[in-house]
């Protein structure tokens, strides 16, 4: 469940949208309530919303001016703002600001909820799993991994299809030169080989799955590029200090 805050001056609109969010089936706890702008960002520094709704006209601070707090401060939460007809323009800033959407106070009903709730979802979703990649592949950045472009051209090559068949001949293909060359050179600017680099970023794969899922080991396998469970174990268990993949499971969430 996504917890998220209703921020409204409004008693009777709270109340209202509380309710819509409770018939409406959608997964999103309702955390906290404030009254005013002020008030919300205040709840916003407590309580680490996922996605804050909030009316624009509000007394104390705006419904925009409250986002764009909550930005300078680096709060990543989505905002879904509520609006009259009247308020249109202030809804646009809103959404350039990085509101996520908003809604028509005098036209809610369930079906709208759905649809902004159901974009809202797709965005936390997306940062989940950004997050997670950052997480588990630190080093992964804008900056080049070596110095010499070829090299960084199979890198980027392996990172995006690390779970199909990679091949020495296809990867020297890719970038026109000879095999042997190819290999001798990927280890001097990596320091690893190739068939050693693509297991470990397979075995790295694997073992976020295995922390942030319930897939079964079989799965998982197959889904990071093994061709079957006992050369995945075996490649899991060289690079895991001869651990299994049910026993890394069993491990504390903070072992890497």
């Amino acid at each position: 469940m996504w917890r998220t805050l209703i921020v409204e001056d409004e008693l009777p609109a709270r109340t209202s949208i509380r309710k819509l969010f409770g018939k409406a089936g959608i997964p999103f706890e309702i955390v906290g309530e404030a009254a005013n702008g002020a008030e919300g960002l205040r709840l916003i520094r407590e309580l680490h919303p996922d996605v804050v709704v909030s009316d624009i006209d509000m007394p104390l601070m705006d419904g925009v001016k409250m986002l764009q707090a909550s930005r300078e401060e680096g709060f990543e939460c989505r905002f879904v703002m509520l609006t009259a007809i009247s308020e249109f323009e202030y809804a646009r800033q809103a959404v350039e600001y990085g509101a996520s959407g908003y809604l028509l106070k005098l036209s809610l009903d369930i079906q709208g909820i759905k649809q902004a709730m159901g974009k809202v979802a797709v965005e936390l979703e997306r940062m989940e799993k950004l997050r997670k990649a950052d997480k588990w592949f630190p080093n992964k950045s804008s900056e080049e991994p070596t110095d010499h472009p070829e090299m960084n051209k199979l890198i980027a090559y392996i990172e995006e299809h690390y779970s199909e068949e990679i091949t020495l001949k296809g990867l020297s293909n890719l970038i026109r030169m000879e095999a042997s060359y190819v290999s001798d050179l990927f280890k001097k600017k990596t320091g690893k080989t190739l068939t050693h680099y693509i297991q470990y970023r397979r075995v790295q794969s694997a073992k976020m799955l295995l922390t942030e899922t319930d897939r079964t080991i079989s799965d998982i396998g197959r889904q990071v590029g093994f061709e079957n469970d006992n050369y995945f174990i075996k490649i899991f268990k060289r690079w895991c200090d001869d651990m299994t993949p049910t026993e890394f499971r069993k491990q504390p969430k903070t072992v890497l």
